[in-house]
């Protein structure tokens, strides 16, 4: 394999490195919980982890924590 013959200058290598950044990723409010009177964020094009909706339908079916009566 082979090797640099001479040091890359740092403006060469910060130059490269730039498109290494990662992006932030976009939320949304999930139209379901929106309806409910819930804001709750979503990722785009994720289901939603509290309601379990994806595009108007049912994909997943969340557990919801059930209170003690006393």
């Amino acid at each position: 394999m082979p090797n640099p013959k001479r040091r890359h200058s740092n403006a060469r290598t910060r130059k490269r490195r730039t498109h290494d950044v990662m992006s932030v990723m976009t939320t949304s409010a999930c139209p379901h919980c929106e309806s409910m009177g819930i804001h709750n964020p979503v990722v785009s094009h994720r289901v939603c982890p509290r309601c379990g909706y994806y595009n108007g339908r049912p994909v997943l079916q969340i557990k919801t924590k059930e209170k003690k009566k006393t």
